[in-house]
């Protein structure tokens, strides 16, 4: 078992989270220590401030509402009280030779993770998001901080819907899904995950073809094309009207799945 080493409370935060205690989420997810919050900006912050006050890896942050969470490409959203779950894991690898494959493993981590609290197959979309059908249910973004040229951790912030949003089409849960029993599946998948290294071997490739929401499917961003895999180093590949390409970065940008749009 992981070693109990406390962390002193930090302001805003709460004595339980659904009627759990911080050390008895810390015992059930076998994690140095919980901080529960009712409300905060972004549990990716709060994470940082314990990533540089020295918090071991495995200190997980949760939070019951989000007035600032953040996602890809700068950008910024409310997370209601109770809708979600809101969490961000510090973690502190030996090396980053696996940062650019990280949130592709942690989201197919994830998927498997949440299928049956989804009640439907999970599927996965370049480079971060799980899907059930065509709605988003749950996002990965990583976050790594360095001490001159060494890594020195990497905060993972997930968000899950536990209810669909009401401004956007995305998915929720089942209603039978409690948040603590989600939380128990998805902590120990996130962590080996984030312990694993160097580029996605032959089975994880494997498997996220079989849960790859964009594969064979026509693409705007961020090439036009169609969606022809991933690589081992996590690049999206793209069949375009010259040739094959390898995206590293961008948002993947889909036609309608019945779109008669042209194809390379």
């Amino acid at each position: 078992m992981t070693s109990r080493a406390p962390v002193p409370p930090s302001a805003g935060e709460v004595a339980t989270y659904d009627g759990r205690t911080s050390g008895a989420l810390a015992v059930l997810l076998d994690v140095p220590a919980v901080l529960v919050f009712d409300e905060v900006g972004s549990t990716l912050d709060v994470a940082h401030a314990l990533g540089e006050r020295g918090e071991p890896a495995g200190t997980l942050v949760l939070a019951d509402a989000q007035t600032a969470g953040r996602g890809r490409m700068g950008r910024s959203w409310r997370s209601d009280p109770g809708a979600g779950i809101w969490l961000t894991l510090l973690e502190r690898p030996a090396a980053a030779e696996s940062l650019g494959v990280l949130a592709l493993r942690l989201a197919l981590a994830v998927a498997p993770a949440l299928e049956r609290f989804a009640g439907e197959a999970t599927r996965v979309k370049w480079p971060n998001d799980v899907y059930v059908g065509e709605r988003k249910l749950a996002g990965v973004l990583v976050e790594a901080r360095w001490r001159g040229p060494r890594l020195d951790w990497v905060a993972i912030g997930v968000g899950i819907n536990v209810r669909p949003p009401a401004a956007i089409d995305g998915a929720g849960l089942a209603s039978t899904a409690q948040r603590v029993d989600v939380l128990a599946a998805v902590v120990p998948a996130l962590r080996a995950a984030a312990r694993a290294t160097g580029p996605l071997v032959d089975d994880e490739l494997a498997r996220y073809a079989r849960r790859d929401l964009a594969l064979g499917r026509g693409c705007t961003e961020p090439a036009r094309g169609m969606v022809a895999g991933i690589r081992a180093d996590g690049a999206l590949l793209v069949d375009t009207a010259t040739g094959r390409v390898a995206c590293h970065a961008g948002s993947l940008v889909l036609e309608p799945e019945n779109s008669l749009g042209s194809r390379p």
